[in-house]
């Protein structure tokens, strides 16, 4: 009976002591990330949710550094001056490298791709749509493409003024058609809810656009996972490719056709380039995504948090791009996690209600924490559970060991 009273002292004291992170003395400091100089002072950094565990190790544990993380043995990677970066397989999934993976940052205009990836599967490109007065709404001086209130345009025409000229007004239509009669917040919905399917769980999208919004971010790691999905796209590869559009012209609204070109320079500079998306707000500083291919193998790269120092944001990701292919193909620090295959591991990112607009607490079905709690707590019942068996079962065996050696019965209870 000692033994068991043992055993109940044992599970209680695992049930009842908080799991505390490593730190102090048994944590490991981070890895700089090489720089070539120290970030330039911007705005005041935007509030985000608590760094989580679980998210954080989405795509394997070395993920989880604010530092840098690369294979074993291999050159060193260039300098940049993004806050945080990363360099993956499209095809196989497999990340090459980076800098704070999952550390939270602003979008900008990269927030697009997150559109794309939820509503190019939902809209016919051969549609066409009218543009209204709220698709217009954006802030003055912002990227936009040019077009006209009361304009009939296809949504294929849409797509590149998206993804050529980075059009916010683009952006919301995009979202108001894709969002059904919820218009632009069902879009909106729409994003979020995408992000969460791809295991994007650092990723909240406050506008379509990545016009900066309270409450809006994501990390190096989720954009790589949003544009592997867009990139399985042929239409997304077809757009994003296109050096050069025409916007048909509106004669209702006596609004001359014109052309746009696309203003992702790594089209016109790399060899192998596929495309990207570019973006930059006060906020933000620069952000990049930009996808390559070169003797059969595809990578893509996602920079946040880039000042332009000696090279812009397009640059520091060719150079990302080039230290990527000449890994070796076997080189790896972790993977990009398939679609729905994270639901059941990760929960969805906990937006702090002072994030949001309105201070509203928008945060999704579940808490991380709370989950990561439930997660351990479910642990140490099992861990306390088997361990009670065990001395039960040893209690017994010692009981059956003097009962044979007495010939008398076991008893029972």
């Amino acid at each position: 009976m000692r033994v068991s009273a043992l055993a109940v002292a044992v599970a209680a004291a695992l049930l009842t002591t908080p799991v505390v992170p490593v730190s102090g003395a048994n944590a490991v400091a981070p890895v700089p990330c090489p720089r070539p100089a120290p970030p330039a002072p911007g705005p005041t950094p935007p509030v985000t949710p608590s760094p989580d565990p679980v998210q954080r190790a989405v795509g394997g544990p070395r993920l989880a550094t604010s530092g840098l993380v690369v294979p074993p043995g291999v050159p060193k990677p260039p300098k940049v001056a993004a806050a945080s970066w990363l360099v993956a397989d499209l095809d196989s999934g497999e990340v090459l490298g980076g800098c704070g993976p999952h550390e939270y940052a602003t979008p900008a205009s990269v927030q697009k791709l997150l559109l794309a990836a939820t509503m190019l599967p939902r809209l016919d490109p051969a549609d066409v749509v009218t543009i209204t007065a709220g698709d217009l709404d954006i802030e003055p001086g912002s990227s936009a493409v040019g077009l006209v209130e009361g304009g009939r345009y296809r949504v294929e025409t849409l797509w590149l003024g998206l993804l050529l000229r980075s059009g916010n007004e683009v952006a919301n239509a995009l979202a108001r058609l894709g969002g059904g009669v919820d218009g632009m917040a069902g879009g909106l919905r729409a994003m979020n809810e995408q992000a969460r399917l791809l295991g994007a769980y650092q990723t909240h999208a406050a506008t379509p656009s990545g016009l900066d919004g309270p409450g809006q971010f994501t990390s190096a790691y989720d954009l790589a996972l949003i544009t592997r999905a867009c990139f399985a796209d042929a239409r997304f590869r077809r757009y994003v490719a296109t050096r050069e559009a025409t916007i048909p012209a509106q004669p209702r609204q006596r609004a001359k056709g014109f052309t746009i070109v696309n203003d992702n320079q790594l089209l016109y500079h790399y060899p192998g380039a596929l495309g990207g998306k570019t973006g930059y707000t006060d906020l933000a500083r620069h952000t990049y995504v930009g996808a390559a291919e070169r003797g059969g193998r595809r990578l893509v790269v996602t920079l946040l948090g880039a000042d332009v120092i000696d090279q812009r944001a397009w640059q520091q990701g060719a150079a990302l791009l080039d230290w990527g292919f000449a890994l070796p193909p076997a080189a790896s620090v972790g993977v990009l996690v398939s679609p729905g295959s994270t639901t059941a591991s990760a929960a969805p990112a906990s937006v702090p209600p002072q994030a949001l607009p309105g201070g509203a607490s928008g945060a999704e079905t579940d808490d991380p924490r709370a989950f990561a709690g439930r997660l351990r707590a479910a642990s140490l019942v099992g861990l306390a559970a088997g361990l009670t068996l065990l001395v039960v079962g040893l209690v017994g065996r010692r009981r059956r060991l003097r009962t044979a050696g007495t010939g008398r019965p076991p008893r029972t209870e």
